[in-house]
């Protein structure tokens, strides 16, 4: 990419051959949607069942039986808007973030932040679960979510975090503050704004990406990236099996005839 085609929140230049897990990551989602549309499943407005079957996160049915769709999720796009708009942002942020993190630590916090970003997703569900047994009102049933926004999030949220400090001497990057704080500002505002849009998944990766980006700064400074990048897996692997065995208390201690009666009518098994 030309020094003038470059986003204005960092100055370099950009090799290919860097950031080959991003181009991945992108191939990945992009032929997952190709062979959806090639089996039948609607390019523009996929059908529910259609969303289920790939994968998609749906509360009753991850907490009951399929805890794998917090990470299947992550690859199921509702159309091609939704896929186009957080695959070019994936290449914006993963293209730097790889190269900065390296190959190992940039898939991890890719990883961690999308199931971040699913489990704050399934929080919200289960509250308002809980509270459609008060109120019974049928907006507050569990949706059905997915999409790589919560583990881009995180991306942007944890170079964001870089831009606030010191660059480091082995950072060929200068990443713009103002620009990418402008950038995440935007983006969690518009996700609370406009409709259907599932900010908790935001909001979620962007609060790993923070968290997974602070450790490796700090160790990185003292001149240890491996321990940064172990020490930050680690707490957040701890992170993520902490907010998932609390959901699942939430869920066993009160949602379980609710939400067996939701895949009832589903027709599908708990």
């Amino acid at each position: 990419m030309s020094e003038m085609q470059q986003p204005p929140f960092y100055r370099s230049n950009l090799d290919v051959q860097l950031w080959w897990i991003t181009a991945t990551l992108i191939s990945i989602n992009v032929g997952l949607y190709l062979w959806q549309i090639a089996v039948g499943v609607n390019p523009s407005q996929p059908s529910i069942d259609a969303a289920l079957a790939w994968g998609a996160d749906f509360a009753p049915l991850t907490f009951l039986s399929e805890p794998v769709r917090l990470f299947t999720s992550m690859f199921f796009h509702f159309g091609f808007l939704h896929l186009a708009l957080n695959m070019w942002a994936l290449y914006i942020f993963g293209s730097l973030a790889e190269q900065i993190f390296g190959r190992f630590y940039f898939l991890g916090i890719y990883i961690c932040c999308g199931l971040a970003g699913s489990l704050l997703s399934s929080w919200l569900n289960i509250h308002h679960s809980y509270l459609y047994l008060e109120t019974a009102n049928t907006a507050l049933l569990p949706s059905v979510n997915a999409g790589a926004s919560g583990a881009i999030m995180g991306l942007g949220s944890a170079l964001t975090v870089l831009s606030l400090f010191p660059n480091l001497p082995n950072v060929p990057f200068v990443l713009v503050k103002r620009s990418l704080l402008l950038i995440m500002g935007i983006n969690l505002t518009l996700g609370m704004l406009i409709p259907n849009i599932n900010n908790a998944a935001h909001l979620g990766g962007a609060i790993m990406g923070v968290v997974q980006s602070l450790i490796w700064y700090r160790c990185t400074v003292h001149g240890r990236n491996t321990l940064g990048s172990l020490l930050g897996l680690s707490v957040g692997i701890m992170l993520l099996i902490a907010s998932y065995l609390y959901c699942q208390h939430l869920v066993q201690a009160g949602l379980l005839p609710l939400w067996h009666l939701i895949l009832k009518q589903f027709d599908m098994p708990a």
